[in-house]
């Protein structure tokens, strides 16, 4: 299982633009990774909904906010959209990234996010065991803040 400290595995995903997103490109960038469920699901969409809203907060702190789940580009182009979420959605076909982020489950993609440092390690992490529950943007910009 990851942990606080370890180095993030390496991806890259296509993006909702139909491009491709490599987490090393983004080395010296804090990116947080927001795996969830489904485009258009009620709590996914708040979850979005909520870090769209505060994403100026996250963009002060110099960190880039990264969606993913196994929905496809088109699903999320149009979910993009539709809620106008300032940040890209990535497609994570057969959860393979997702596994690496010990975030794919029983029933597919569990709530996880991870804050990734500009050198590529890990800072913060929490995975939902329930997908019902989500991180509020107030709860990830305190622990962002927090860290040293």
């Amino acid at each position: 299982m990851l942990q606080v400290n370890d180095k993030a595995p390496d991806f890259i995903l296509e993006d909702d633009q139909g491009g491709q997103f490599s987490l090393s490109e983004h080395a010296g960038e804090k990116v947080l990774l927001v795996f969830y469920p489904g485009d258009n699901t009620p709590v996914c969409t708040k979850q979005l909904c909520d870090y769209r809203d505060g994403v100026e907060a996250f963009e002060g702190l110099g960190v880039k906010v990264v969606g993913i789940s196994n929905d496809g580009a088109e699903s999320h182009r149009n979910f993009r959209a539709k809620y106008e979420l300032p940040f890209s959605l990535l497609t994570d076909p057969g959860l393979k990234v997702a596994a690496k982020y010990d975030s794919k489950g029983m029933l597919g993609m569990k709530r996880s996010v991870f804050l990734v440092d500009e050198e590529g390690v890990i800072r913060y992490l929490h995975i939902e065991s329930l997908s019902l529950f989500r991180r509020s943007r107030e709860e990830l910009l305190q622990a962002i803040s927090d860290i040293p």
